[in-house]
């Protein structure tokens, strides 16, 4: 409906705008030809009334209009954005965040563009250029038709060839200003590691080389848009010489008066006018559908892992976590886990423990869903995890990183991420089972103290003590330790471990590590090498085997009784 109401201003302001000149033509010749130069007084209201009444049904129409295109870029921004969180990891993984922002950014702004444009600006156009054209034809001959017709019909002509031709340069710095805000941003983010390897000149050279490729590209678009601009004014220029000739002509012949003279004048400057933004118009509305393309594309990205028609929602009798016979490959040349087997009965603690690339990690990843194995099958309870939303899995588990990374917002913020409907007072318990609460109490702002981009404010340790809160707060059947304790010295490991300890019973627990200390009261522990168990078994019981494990034990006792000898030293000097 509003965009109904908005044609009919938009076309009410054009019938008012082609009869605004023959109120100045009536005003002109009532003073050209009135022997007692009267002041046509009701003309001139009349006059200005119409050019009133022609802004306010533009505003009218703008202010109408301006929900439907905002609602449009909500509605689509809206969609894409969820569109890209329910893509895989693997696309993520791919994708660099600063360009895929700058697409989105780009996408959501072409809408309204294009929208306007297109009813605003074209439509208008084309229906004033038909109006004007029947009047001259009707008022003054075919001649005056036909030259105003030809003029505009080369004028567009001549527009879209040298737009289209133009369209490449600016495809090129599009792509050029994308791939300079990814490596703005992409530096910015690592400003750290810059500033570790003393590498800012480097960072300024990347950024600089796409910045010059970018101004290359523009000045090649800024002088095709003088050549266009140039061709458009000469075209212009030659139809209103024209048509003005043969009006001059008809006054001194006495076929036309000084009033039709200036109708004509007028109606063609009103008609040039609009014309003349043609270029602009018909430029962004084709960047913008250029750039909403861009977005759409992203829209039209499968998602790798979807929910099955049928699938239900995660609600077993026991929580057990079971891989039958698990292989999975990221790539066919590289099989990362192979025929992995292994059951965590409800309510017990499963260690998994092995070298650096053993595929550790992976198992947590499959275990969220990121990807969907290769070949066996996860299942929790009696559910294969492909049988059940993706929803209902992922809030039955709570995970604890070993990279954890925050928001960009409070420490009270990003613990109540863990579960947004919590009170204020289930957050400041999960801090205190997370042993954070003591260092949070003694900030100034306390939880609503900014932990910065990625939590860089915060330590290794104190970053991780808020993830482990946040997991608590999320309270999940299932709890997923990735070396959950890696960034903390000794003695606040010890603490954490008899929270960890404490939170996960009668849980049914995943502990991911490759410090064996925080493992050696698990129910039972794994070890995994190169995607294969070679070991299994209770802490005692692995020792006592001498394999894998032992030999793991006696290298990281021999680093910490190295580490503690070392601190002995250096607190004496």
């Amino acid at each position: 409906m509003r965009v109904v109401f908005a044609m009919i201003f938009l076309l009410l302001a054009k019938v008012v705008n082609v009869y605004v000149p023959f109120l100045y033509k009536a005003a002109v010749d009532a003073l050209s030809l009135s022997s007692a130069v009267v002041l046509p007084v009701a003309i001139i209201i009349s006059y200005g009334i119409a050019r009133v009444a022609q802004q306010t049904f533009g505003e009218l129409r703008d202010m109408i209009f301006a929900k439907v295109s905002q609602h449009s870029q909500r509605t689509i921004a809206l969609s894409t954005f969820s569109h890209l969180h329910n893509l895989s990891l693997a696309f993520h993984l791919d994708r660099q965040t600063g360009g895929l922002s700058r697409v989105i950014e780009r996408g959501t702004r072409a809408i309204q563009t294009v929208l306007s444009f297109m009813l605003f600006n074209i439509i208008p156009t084309l229906l004033e250029i038909v109006l004007v054209t029947a009047i001259l034809y009707n008022k003054f001959g075919i001649k005056y038709a036909a030259i105003t017709f030809g003029t505009v019909g080369l004028y567009v002509f001549f527009t879209f060839i040298i737009t289209n031709w133009r369209t490449k340069f600016r495809k090129s710095m599009n792509d050029r200003d994308s791939e300079a805000n990814t490596k703005a941003i992409d530096s910015l983010l690592n400003y750290e590691t810059v500033k570790y390897f003393v590498n800012e000149q480097h960072e300024y050279k990347r950024y600089d080389t796409s910045l010059e490729q970018y101004q290359v590209e523009a000045l090649k678009s800024q002088s095709s848009l003088s050549l266009l601009n140039i061709g458009q004014g000469f075209i212009i220029g030659l139809g209103l010489v024209s048509i003005m000739w043969m009006a001059s002509e008809g006054v001194v012949n006495k076929v036309l008066t000084v009033g039709d003279f200036v109708l004509v004048n007028t109606m063609l400057i009103q008609l040039f006018i609009p014309l003349g933004f043609l270029g602009f118009v018909y430029r962004e509305v084709n960047q913008g559908l250029i750039d909403m393309e861009k977005m759409f594309e992203l829209l039209h990205v499968n998602a790798e892992i979807k929910d099955l028609t049928n699938a239900k929602k995660l609600h077993p009798k026991q929580w057990s976590v079971e891989f039958k016979n698990v292989n999975f490959q990221y790539n066919s040349d590289r099989q990362i886990l192979k025929d992995v087997s292994f059951k965590i009965p409800a309510g017990k603690t499963l260690a998994i423990v092995g070298p650096s690339g053993s595929g550790k990690s992976t198992l947590a990843r499959l275990l969220f869903r990121f990807y969907d194995v290769t070949s066996g099958s996860i299942i929790i309870g009696d559910d294969d995890i492909r049988q059940v939303t993706q929803t209902s899995l992922r809030h039955s588990i709570g995970i604890v990183p070993q990279d954890t990374v925050l928001f960009n917002d409070s420490i009270g913020y990003n613990i109540h991420y863990g579960r947004p409907t919590a009170s204020d007072q289930d957050v400041r318990s999960a801090a205190k089972l997370a042993q954070i609460d003591s260092f949070i109490e003694s900030l100034p702002k306390k939880y609503d103290t900014s932990v910065g981009e990625r939590g860089l404010k915060l330590s290794g340790g104190e970053k991780q003590r808020v993830a482990i809160a946040r997991t608590i707060l999320k309270n999940p059947q299932i709890l997923l330790f990735d070396e959950a304790t890696s960034a903390l010295d000794s003695h606040t490991e010890k603490e954490i471990q008899a929270s960890l300890y404490e939170v996960s019973k009668n849980r049914t627990t995943l502990i991911i590590a490759h410090r064996l200390s925080t493992v050696v009261d698990a129910d039972e522990i794994l070890v995994l090498k190169a995607g294969v168990i070679v070991e299994r078994g209770t802490h005692a019981f692995l020792l006592a085997a001498g394999g894998e494990y032992a030999a793991m034990w006696k290298k990281q006792q021999q680093a910490r009784e190295y580490e503690t000898k070392l601190t002995e030293v250096l607190e004496e000097k």
